[in-house]
């Protein structure tokens, strides 16, 4: 680990009451973690504005039975091969089809993909979960 700076902060009394809650709801144990982890949000999401490297999740729901979408989605997959590092693919129920997709690449590619199989007849829902590869960050 590197070295550890202290530092402070003067922030208005209702800010940090408002604070304090939220992040013991969220159970951290001292504002300081709290800190580290916005301040690592906002570096991954700058990532995600540039043009380095990021990994991420895309998330669908889709029916099964929609006349097409299976061969849409496979090939949509195989089209981005280089983006796609795994997928998992769950049975819902007996219409319903809940598929992970793993990606890591450039934000502009992993974006147009997931662009691309939102856009899909079909797909019921689909969520672009952000991450980093963590090179940068401590």
């Amino acid at each position: 680990m590197s070295n550890i700076v202290r530092f402070g902060v003067s922030i208005d009394e209702n800010l940090i009451d408002k604070f304090d809650k939220l992040i013991a709801e969220e159970n951290y144990t001292n504002r300081s973690e709290a800190i580290r982890d916005l301040i690592r949000e906002s570096l991954v999401k700058k990532e995600w504005l540039s043009s380095t490297e990021i990994a991420g999740a895309i998330t669908l729901v889709y029916d099964h039975y929609k006349r097409g979408l299976l061969e849409e989605l496979t090939q949509t997959q195989h089209d981005y091969h280089d983006t796609i590092i795994s997928t998992q693919h769950i049975h819902l129920n007996s219409n319903n089809c809940l598929e992970v997709i793993i990606v890591r690449g450039s934000s502009q590619e992993v974006v147009k993909l997931a662009d691309r199989l939102k856009s899909l007849k079909g797909v019921k829902h689909s969520a672009l979960t952000m991450t980093t590869t963590g090179t940068d960050l401590y």
